[in-house]
């Protein structure tokens, strides 16, 4: 059989339009012919090339930042305001409702997410299927092995993104053998339909970490950085070895956590050099820290997003100073500080601003009371007609860095029993980040106290409840609330904060008040919500997919095909300096 694909453009900021998502209703036969504009992946250089296609242009930052506990409604912490959501699915997902309020060619939705990811799960199928067809054996054919490893690994890492989106972390092997998981697709579309809701693709989430393992496995010892040009922007070896710390980690088995996140640091690990970012303007601070030739840069990631501009330009949901209320029963509130938590507050071993941050925060436009957010957050605009003013927008996201791997390195190492070893790791974490002070037992305990009322800096977790066999007490625990602690400043804005929320169980609580509305709101998520499952895209249900929640609403937009974004014009920079 042959297979043919669309021409495959170089570059993180265009895909494959002609691929149809692994889920849509309608797929493509495979052809007989190539058409004009086809071409057929014939040999080793095009399925190098086609695999460029396979990198998702769209993020579920966004989603995960609104559901977890990083923003705050400014309604609540600014009382005399009304103001409505960038977005209206923004609200829904605060709210943790089904998320339908949306366009199908709207940036940032669970629709863009489910599409853009399974899309390149169908190119990696299809990049495999070539293969195939030109080796009997491409693992270990010396022209195609590094794209077979390539191909496996990434596959393994959609749907790793995919399955902790849209279904329960994993518990433990007998209550995630009875959670849903996710269609795993390992096969190009060759029927016009295809019911991804039966056992033979919708497996429950133990099935899905063995599939992602399995696929892992298959291709990590045969990647080869060589043969990028620009590594970052590929799963190259160090962001291969990130993603096995990190799956192991969430899986609990920190044996192997702790061997590839020592495979991906090294001996040293090279973490990012603070103090040469240029901090003349926020575009030398952006374009120093998003440079993909930084050893710490694992993975680099292109997406359309308007997460910028709703924390820049919107002044409805934010990483925000707290606040007290009181609501209609007398009950106080202590709504915390997450500006303090996150990018603005102390530490362990700082007071005041992480020194790294030191003018490295922006307000919002309208003023420091609706909120801040860290340099990294910043738009890149590519012109589609300059004269008209109009493109895309486009943002950077860090899937995996040396930093994030070291704070899963430092969570295994406490989790073996070398509690010495992860505060090592934190430690290295602080100095990194230009704090002085070295980091002790004594200041994480005093810090991370869970005797002090409203101790912001530790979480409400569930540890036993969510399947761990290990439950950390005393000064563990306090290294625990630390790791949790750095890991939610180091993957601000991008939503990996959400991750361990659901693993842990955290207890998250939300204030909302709408535009139209002067009641306060106030909602909670614990371990057991079903809530912290994301809806499955409600065109995807509308076409006969089963939910992947029993609670919500239902309805929606409908549609389908892979869309990537609408084109908007730039926004001029409403933001200040906060330092």
């Amino acid at each position: 059989m042959k297979i043919y694909m669309n021409s495959v453009v170089k570059g993180a900021y265009l895909c494959a339009l002609g691929l149809l998502c692994a889920l849509c209703v309608v797929s493509c036969d495979a052809l007989d012919e190539a058409p004009d504009n086809r071409t057929e992946i014939d040999n080793p250089d095009k399925v190098g090339k086609l695999l460029t296609s396979a990198y998702p242009l769209s993020t579920p930052a966004v989603v995960c930042e609104l559901s977890g506990d990083n923003f705050l409604d400014d309604n609540v912490v600014v009382p005399s305001t009304h103001n409505s959501a960038y977005a209206k699915f923004h609200e829904e997902a605060y709210y943790w409702k089904d998320i339908v309020d949306y366009s199908v060619n709207e940036d940032d939705t669970p629709y863009q997410v489910w599409e853009a990811y399974y899309s390149g799960i169908s190119v990696c199928n299809h990049a495999i299927e070539a293969m195939k067809s030109l080796s009997s054996d491409p693992a270990h054919d010396s022209k195609l092995s590094h794209s077979w490893g390539e191909a496996h690994v990434l596959r393994a890492y959609l749907h790793f993104v995919l399955v902790n989106v849209f279904a329960e972390a994993y518990k433990d092997e007998t209550r995630s053998a009875a959670d849903k998981g996710i269609p795993y697709v390992t096969s190009p579309e060759t029927n016009v339909h295809v019911d991804y809701g039966t056992s033979n693709y919708l497996h429950d989430v133990k099935t899905t970490y063995d599939l992602i393992e399995k696929d892992i496995l298959e291709g990590i010892d045969l990647i080869d950085d060589s043969k990028y040009k620009v590594p970052s922007y590929h799963m190259n070896k160090n962001a291969a070895n990130a993603l096995a710390a990190r799956f192991y980690l969430y899986k609990r088995d920190y044996k192997n956590c702790l061997k590839y996140a020592n495979a991906a640091l090294g001996q040293t690990p090279q973490l990012r050099n603070w103090s040469a970012i240029n901090k003349n303007t926020l575009v030398a601070k952006v374009n120093d820290y998003n440079d993909e030739k930084l050893t710490c840069n694992f993975l680099i990631q292109s997406t359309y997003s308007y997460h910028w501009r709703m924390l820049v330009a919107s002044a409805r949901f934010a990483i925000n100073e707290g606040t007290s209320f009181k609501d209609n029963d007398g009950k106080i509130w202590h709504i915390p500080s997450t500006l303090d938590v996150t990018v603005w507050g102390p530490g362990p071993n700082w007071s005041g601003t992480l020194p790294a941050f030191s003018g490295m925060v922006y307000i919002n436009g309208a003023g420091q009371q609706y909120g801040a957010w860290l340099f990294s957050l910043y738009e890149y605009f590519e012109y589609t007609d300059k004269i008209a003013g109009i493109g895309y927008v486009h943002q950077l996201y860090h899937p995996f860095t040396a930093e994030e791997t070291l704070l899963c390195r430092a969570e295994a190492k406490l989790y073996l029993g070398d509690q010495a070893g992860a505060i090592q790791d934190l430690d290295m974490w602080t100095s990194s980040h230009l704090v002085t002070n070295p980091l002790t037992i004594d200041r994480i305990r005093t810090r991370y106290s869970r005797t002090k009322i409203n101790n912001d800096y530790v979480s409400d977790l569930h540890p036993a409840e969510m399947g761990f066999e290990k439950v950390l007490t005393g000064d563990d625990l306090s290294v625990l609330d630390c790791i949790l602690h750095l890991r939610r400043i180091e993957t601000i804005h991008e939503g990996t904060r959400w991750f361990d929320i659901k693993r842990y169980g955290i207890t998250v609580y939300h204030h909302y008040r709408s535009a139209n509305e002067d009641d306060i709101h106030t909602d909670s998520l614990t371990w057991d919500d079903t809530r912290r499952v994301l809806q499955v895209p409600n065109n995807i249900i509308e076409s006969g997919y089963p939910k992947n929640r029993d609670t919500g609403f239902s309805g929606g937009a409908g549609g389908s095909g892979y869309i990537v974004s609408s084109r908007i014009t730039p926004r001029e920079e409403l933001y200040q300096d906060k330092n």
